[in-house]
């Protein structure tokens, strides 16, 4: 059980649902002209350990009576579950992009693996970078609440990591992040032709971006992505991870601002540049007759935008700084500017070597050895084996004729 806020954000005196708190420690909010998307959580334990996940519920909630000109709501939740309790205070500014600012005051009763601060869920099924066979057919050209994770590292890098729905088994991936500046699961292009979906409207889903305030020390970004066949679950989870494990008795306090947003350039500065799509196809050679024809390698298009390349003088020369793991072998890599989206394209051919084994890759633009762009990071996940032929089947023993007298 919970609650929704209705707030007057798309029409005045017309009331619209603005943020939803129902289930467990889940809620939603959404702006001016969006639609409910990706859920944000109280708290997250255990989610990626071996072992049952535990699921913290807020069982008490107060809500601060508004004044007739509040442009803001405060609510007060008491989270409960085996492993931690918690007091949260919530103070919501509706708007064209939504804000939430988050108080968590949190007290261990058990120790805890894995504790998952400022949790965010979503589902990601598949879109440009990573179209299985079974999805060419559908008119859709993406299906997903979000893209993408982006990172703003202490240390000033941004990173992004494009999502995978992953086959088989399920993915986890981890990002050292030391007093993180920011980070959060993205939905990167809102046109809605990149989606064609006049019921869902996922073109209309709002980003969840992850704003620290104070020094949360050191830990690390979790990514984990589950394999689903279909969009209606959630298989996405990302949160930060205290690099300190959780102790029976310890009491932890975290606070942060979370912009529910569909403006994304604007979470960047002035002088960065950074992914606008990611294009995963069968890599291709040209033939002498100048047909071509799939060669087995995997060919990657990614698209950079932004202030810091939209501007740059005719012949401007960048340079690319990529690297790939042990898996990827890459064949060729190609720079050039994309006029069409003021911005730059890179075009990759790699060879994964072992299909069955994760294949990661790196790439950032630079310009005199200095960063341009955030850092591109993909993963191609491994393909599981197919599974042995059936046994052949044992025909059933015919029954005998009866003996004639």
């Amino acid at each position: 059980a919970g609650f929704r806020v209705l707030y007057p954000v798309n029409q005045a005196g017309k009331y619209d649902e603005v943020m939803s708190l129902l289930g467990a420690s889940y809620f939603r909010v959404i702006g001016k002209g969006q639609v409910y998307g990706l859920s944000g959580r109280g708290l997250a334990i255990d989610t990626t350990s071996v072992g049952k996940e535990e699921f913290p519920n807020f069982r008490e909630y107060w809500i601060q009576r508004p004044g007739p000109n509040d442009k803001q709501l405060v609510i007060y939740a008491l989270l409960d579950s085996p492993s931690a309790t918690g007091a949260y205070q919530f103070i919501l500014q509706p708007g064209s992009d939504a804000v939430l600012d988050v108080q968590a005051n949190i007290v261990m009763r058990q120790d805890v693996a894995t504790l998952g601060i400022a949790p965010l869920t979503s589902m990601f099924l598949y879109g440009p970078n990573q179209r299985w066979p079974e999805f060419l057919r559908n008119f859709r050209p993406a299906i997903h609440d979000s893209n993408g994770l982006a990172i703003h590292a202490g240390n000033g890098e941004w990173i992004w990591r494009p999502l995978n729905n992953p086959k088989g088994a399920v993915a986890v991936s981890s990002f050292q992040v030391d007093n993180p500046r920011g980070f959060g699961l993205l939905q990167r292009g809102h046109a809605f032709q990149d989606f064609q979906d006049l019921k869902d409207r996922y073109d209309l889903r709002p980003s969840a971006w992850i704003e620290p305030q104070g020094n949360w020390g050191k830990g690390k970004v979790t990514l984990m992505e589950i394999p689903t066949a279909d969009e209606t679950n959630d298989n996405i989870v990302a949160f930060w991870n205290p690099e300190t494990p959780a102790r029976k008795g310890q009491t932890m306090q975290f606070a942060y601002r979370m912009h529910w947003t569909m403006d994304e350039p604007a979470l960047h500065a002035q002088n960065n540049a950074w992914v606008r799509q990611t294009f995963q196809t069968e890599g291709e050679r040209y033939q002498p007759n100048l047909i071509r024809q799939s060669d087995g390698t995997t060919a990657l298009m990614v698209d950079f935008v932004g202030p810091a390349v939209a501007n740059l003088p005719a012949g401007t020369a960048l340079e690319t700084q990529l690297s790939g793991n042990a898996n990827a072998e890459i064949l060729e890599s190609n720079l050039l500017r994309n006029d069409a989206i003021k911005g730059w394209r890179l075009s990759l051919r790699v060879k994964v070597k072992d299909p069955a084994q994760v294949t990661e890759l790196r790439a950032a633009l630079t310009q005199g050895g200095k960063p341009l762009s955030e850092t591109w990071s993909f993963q191609i996940p491994p393909v599981p084996a197919p599974p042995p032929p059936a046994a052949p089947a044992v025909p059933a023993s015919q029954p005998q004729p009866a003996a004639s007298k």
